[in-house]
């Protein structure tokens, strides 16, 4: 699995787990809702840090729980 779909993963599991859509994410976090989506559906290729952490600030998390996961500490280097 990639960074990028481990991102992916994480972002879809959070909103499940706390009954929100990309729409209320997107309000919450102050995150357009193109840019969750392009995240989502694999189109942004890196998504940034500060990104990530306003979709944390949105869902109520911090950036350690969002990364604290077996997926993120399991992950392989990825060199390009």
């Amino acid at each position: 699995m990639s960074t990028r779909e481990a991102v992916r993963d994480r972002i879809l599991q959070l909103c499940e787990e706390k009954g929100m859509t990309m729409y209320k994410l997107a309000m919450e976090s102050a995150v357009p809702p193109s840019s969750i989506k392009s995240i989502i559906y694999g189109q942004s290729r890196n998504p940034g840090i500060v990104t990530i952490k306003m979709l944390c600030d949105g869902m109520g998390i911090t950036l350690t729980e969002f990364f604290d996961t077996e997926t993120f500490r399991n992950l392989e280097q990825e060199i390009y």
